[in-house]
């Protein structure tokens, strides 16, 4: 039935999975539970009747839906019980479903012995477990009165609406002013997506507007993993897209394209330049960015599926998974640090870096922002840190093809560097480059999270 507690939904094949009788559920997200045949086709449908009973007598924190008969038929061989949760449940609380009949008297139920009979599965719900998350730390907006952004609250384990409809789940420090709306709940119970809408026009393209929007515990239930949301508005800056720096950096036809960096650290005690790199991909925008240059229109003449990417942005991420790249090096900065996105998100940084060329137009040269940003960096669940990081320095083709970015990195958190600490950075597009000579300052050392 499941993997690391992780139910196999249908239509996934794991041949290596023994069938389960029973399984302990944590997450209040609907359960789907797979009854199969085992037969390739059927002539004519078949129908199966079941019973879920609760082992409280309480049938009301929970629907099952159908509400009591499967049905297969043709090469549908497959039908599936559908769990979901209303409210808490009580403690050692169980639900079991059980087949009782079945419309075909050629179709036996279970196995054929009395010793497993696989007719019955046992849910255990254990210890709630709800929390939420942020999936984006930063949106970037163009200042207009009216713009919206959207952006969701994730919740890995589900939620019960009316826990959160009234519940203060935000702290807020605002820079502009703007309205909060979200979209009704509805069935979904992984997420729920926020509509921010600017209330006032920004203007001044040599300010820098910002508000963040912070996650906070509520009674049962737990902010975790990115839990600061910046909404910015950064001092604009002329620049020809041609110039598109951010294309020396990333090459999106290769899923897993790298660039290589070396950064002033501490190693037994001497302090080197140490090696590190990470997956880099374009920042993906909309038509109407203002830093937006047209990467493909996927070969038609439907301008609906072109892609933009912002010609002076680049991130750094996974391809695919819930593990995380190395940004900056970052995992040598500490000793015990989760991999996992899920505790470790800010190891992924989506928009890092932002270029301007020097003269607004140049294609060899110009000076690099490290994008000031707030990240979730943690050993486990129940220990996470959030790190400030900016920076900035320049970048500079070096020879023909190959840039090289050398800059400051200041990371920010009182209690694991008491301040701010920094050093100096080195990155490249290309595996092959110069070793940096040695510098005459300290550097930082590992820390314990």
């Amino acid at each position: 039935m499941a993997k690391d507690n992780v139910p196999l939904e249908y239509p996934a094949v794991n041949g290596s999975l023994a069938p389960q009788s029973t399984y302990v559920n944590s997450s209040v997200k609907t359960l789907k539970v797979p009854v199969a045949l085992t037969t390739r086709n059927l002539k004519s449908a078949v129908t199966a009747n079941f019973s879920a009973v609760s082992s409280t007598g309480d049938n009301e924190s929970f629907t099952v839906n159908p509400v009591s008969q499967l049905v297969f038929e043709g090469n549908k061989v497959t039908d599936t019980i559908f769990v979901s949760f209303d409210k808490r449940w009580t403690d050692n609380q169980s639900i079991t479903l059980k087949l009782e009949t079945v419309s075909d008297p050629a179709v036996h139920i279970g196995n054929l012995n009395t010793e497993y009979p696989n007719d019955t599965f046992k849910i255990d719900l254990g210890e709630i477990k709800t929390n939420y998350t942020f999936p984006v730390n930063q949106y970037v907006i163009q200042g207009v009165v009216g713009e919206t952004i959207d952006f969701k609250v994730n919740f890995p384990n589900g939620f019960f609406p009316s826990e959160i409809e009234n519940a203060s789940i935000f702290k807020f420090q605002n820079g502009f002013e703007y309205a909060l709306t979200h979209d009704d709940y509805g069935d979904n119970r992984s997420s729920v997506t926020y509509h921010l809408t600017l209330l006032e026009d920004l203007q001044n393209d040599d300010a820098r507007y910002e508000s963040k929007i912070t996650l906070v515990n509520i009674p049962n239930y737990n902010a975790t993993g990115s839990l600061n949301l910046t909404i910015v508005k950064p001092t604009k800056s002329p620049r020809d897209l041609q110039a598109n720096p951010a294309s020396k950096f990333t090459d999106p036809t290769n899923a897993f394209y790298l660039t290589y960096g070396e950064h002033w650290f501490n190693n037994n005690n001497t302090c080197t330049w140490q090696t590190f790199n990470a997956l880099t991909f374009p920042v993906v925008v909309t038509k109407d960015n203002e830093n937006a240059i047209l990467y493909s229109d996927k070969g038609t003449a439907n301008p609906n599926d072109d892609v933009y990417h912002d010609a002076f942005k680049i991130g750094f991420n996974v391809a695919t998974g819930t593990n995380t790249v190395n940004s900056f090096g970052l995992k040598r900065w500490f000793s015990n640090e989760s991999a996992s996105a899920a505790i470790s998100p800010g190891f992924n940084i989506t928009s890092a870096l932002e270029f301007f060329p020097e003269n607004g137009n140049s294609k060899t040269q110009g000076t690099v922002l490290v994008i000031p940003q707030d990240l979730t960096i943690g050993s486990s669940a129940s220990n996470t840190h959030i790190i400030a990081i900016s920076g900035e320095g320049t970048y500079k083709e070096i020879s023909a093809g190959l840039f090289e970015i050398s800059f400051e990195l200041k990371l920010t958190n009182d209690k694991l560097f008491g301040g701010t600490v920094s050093t100096q950075y080195r990155m490249y597009n290309n595996r092959v480059y110069p070793k940096p000579a040695a510098l005459n300052i300290p550097c930082p050392k590992e820390v314990t999270l």
